[in-house]
């Protein structure tokens, strides 16, 4: 289902291949063999551009992660420090550097990749510690956008969220706006922008200022996409607090994914050995890849868990059927027919087996009493029933002393769905968790009260109902197996983002004026001129592309729902989508914890 958008009109390998020229291009200016130190974080990201096999073909010989002490030996010509501009970072650098035997020789030469922009501040530190002049080459790499998938690109910027709103730090707001000019620049002048929320607003006024200020960015491509959408996550803070309920979700809500990959529980995946009762189970945890290259995911991955388990059942028919045929090939042309075509279903089998396992270690999971009350009271609260009181439930986890990032994902989304709690009601939730879990989370309540996630009730009016029945954003009658709204996503409720985008497609948001003013920032359209000839003609049946960027983070329910949209036979619109950070509620929060470390006396 994903990979529809490779088919479609949109194809991101352009940025993709931008990407890899720009790589080259660096390597190539530090001639002879190479070392990269990685900063760990960037080689997910990296691993999305280019394979190692780019790296050696311009003679990266090792690599090796960035800590302190001594480089490790490695007999090279230059050594390329790969980094994000973070001044910690830059430490680790100074003692690599200087801790260099300079007596040994022939002398490595030092250069320094700042990812995705040079830093003034970083280099000045550099200046300051003697070594800013041991680099012969210090370049900046704007690795903005990140091809994660057909539809979908990301910033991998898992502070984005809290410099916005908690720091008033608009490095990243800046990062996107320079990441979709470079998107305009490979595929055309973006001709509608319509935004909602404050970090939408200053994303917009950037790039009108960047085409101002570089006029020649204006080029003669014809525009892919027709509109932007640019949307704040703090306009619709309940839905990534939500548990999501669709196969990818589920797997990123339990296991974890990251830069595609995931790693699971090892036990699910051994061989089945005939009479030797498992004695050698692996240890190691299987890393799996899930993009929409892989058909049978492609399939499940945005449907409701509780589809997912018929279409494995029909696959797996469908599979022991073919390998069946090999008994029936009596001619050669048969036989070879047959052989022909065994690669592809062998992956088909290993790919059923991988899923008919993960499947199963998310249902020990979403059938155990405790995910159901927890599911039963997220429900409640995104329905309506019981906002503006203590919660029995949430009382019972704190005594129990749950995970602490469970109990803080059920009050906020307590908080969010009461339009703030009752100033008693949250002093009596703040008391329980600083008692329970100790008074060092005082600073994390304080960051998800700024945040607007936990926070007292201020105007005495709870507006979610308006908002709620007015953009529909909980059904009754939702269908998981053969879903006619997005609300399937979280069996129930729809996304308010989603809906906004919805919406915006059709009729447009002038029909819900009123609920936009209740939600936070400001909303706006603007036009982006076209030179003549570029402006388009829509052939009949043809649809329209938008691009969604979520601005603070976007969930897997959301993309799923997205999709959905994608795939309407009368929907009109295809969805593309990027973002600051692919989140969770569990990932979200703790971007925005902080412990205060006990004094050192």
């Amino acid at each position: 289902m994903a990979a529809h958008l490779s088919s479609g009109r949109v194809n991101l390998t352009a940025l993709r291949e931008a990407g890899r020229r720009e790589l080259r291009e660096f390597l190539d200016k530090c001639a002879g063999t190479k070392a990269i130190v990685w900063d760990e974080y960037l080689t997910g990201p990296f691993g999305l551009i280019a394979q190692y096999s780019l790296l050696k073909e311009h003679e990266v010989e090792k690599m090796f992660t960035l800590k302190p002490g001594r480089l490790p030996p490695a007999d090279v010509k230059n050594i390329i420090f790969f980094v994000r501009p973070k001044l910690e970072l830059m430490d680790i650098i100074t003692d690599n550097v200087l801790r260099e035997d300079r007596g040994r020789s022939p002398q490595r030469d030092f250069h320094i990749l700042f990812v995705p922009r040079r830093s003034l501040l970083c280099e000045q530190w550099l200046k300051e510690q003697g070594v800013l002049g041991s680099f012969i080459h210090r370049e900046q790499y704007s690795l903005d956008l990140i091809p994660f998938d057909g539809d979908l690109l990301s910033m991998e910027s898992e502070s984005a969220f809290k410099e916005c709103y908690l720091e008033s730090d608009q490095t990243s707001l800046y990062h996107a706006a320079k990441g979709l000019m470079t998107l305009q620049a490979l595929y055309g002048t973006i001709p509608q922008i319509f935004g909602k929320g404050d970090c939408a607003r200053h994303v917009a006024n950037m790039m009108i200022r960047m085409k101002r200020e570089f006029p020649g960015s204006q080029n003669s491509i014809f525009p892919v996409f027709d509109t932007l959408l640019l949307l704040d996550r703090n306009v619709d803070l309940l839905t990534p607090l939500a548990t999501q309920l669709t196969y990818e979700g589920l797997i990123d809500e339990i296991y974890g994914i990251q830069n595609t990959y995931v790693k699971l529980p090892p036990e699910k995946f051994a061989p089945k050995k005939q009479g030797e009762g498992g004695k050698d189970l692996p240890t190691e945890p299987k890393k799996l890849q899930l993009n929409s290259a892989e058909e049978l995911y492609a399939e499940i991955r945005d449907k409701n868990f509780n589809a997912v388990g018929s279409v494995l059942s029909k696959k797996a028919k469908i599979i022991s059927a073919a390998f069946e045929e090999r008994h029936h090939a009596k001619t050669v042309g048969e036989i070879k027919q047959f052989v022909s075509q065994l690669p592809h279903m062998q992956a088909a089998r290993s790919s059923l087996a991988n899923h008919t396992s993960i499947a199963e270690l998310i249902k020990d999971i979403t059938t155990s009493e405790d995910f159901f009350d927890n599911l039963t009271v997220e429900q409640e609260f995104m329905s309506g029933i019981d906002t503006d009181k203590v919660n029995n439930y949430i009382e019972d986890c704190i005594a129990q002393k749950h995970p602490l990032i469970k109990i803080l994902r059920l009050v906020c989304l307590q908080s969010v769905c009461n339009s703030g709690l009752k100033q008693k009601v949250l002093d009596h939730y703040k008391r329980e968790i600083l008692q329970t879990y100790g008074y060092e989370h005082i600073l994390t309540l304080n960051n998800l009260e700024k945040a607007g996630l936990l926070k007292p009730q201020t105007s005495g009016r709870n507006n979610y109902p308006t908002i709620r029945k007015t953009l529909r954003l909980w059904m009754d009658d939702v269908n998981e197996q053969n879903p006619n709204d997005i609300s399937y996503v979280y069996s129930g409720y729809a996304p308010l983002s989603v809906r906004l985008a919805q919406l915006l497609a059709r009729p447009g948001w002038r029909s819900i004026e009123e609920v936009l003013k209740m939600l936070p920032g400001p909303h706006f359209e603007e036009r982006q001129q076209l030179p003549t000839g570029l402006q388009k003609k829509r052939q009949h049946g043809e649809n329209r592309v938008t691009l969604v960027f979520f601005l603070g983070g976007v969930t897997y329910a959301e993309i799923a729902a997205l999709r959905f949209l994608s795939q309407l036979e009368d929907g009109g619109t295809e969805y593309v989508i990027a973002t600051t950070k692919l989140i969770n509620g569990t990932t979200w929060i703790k971007s925005l914890m902080e412990k205060l470390e006990p004094a050192p006396f």
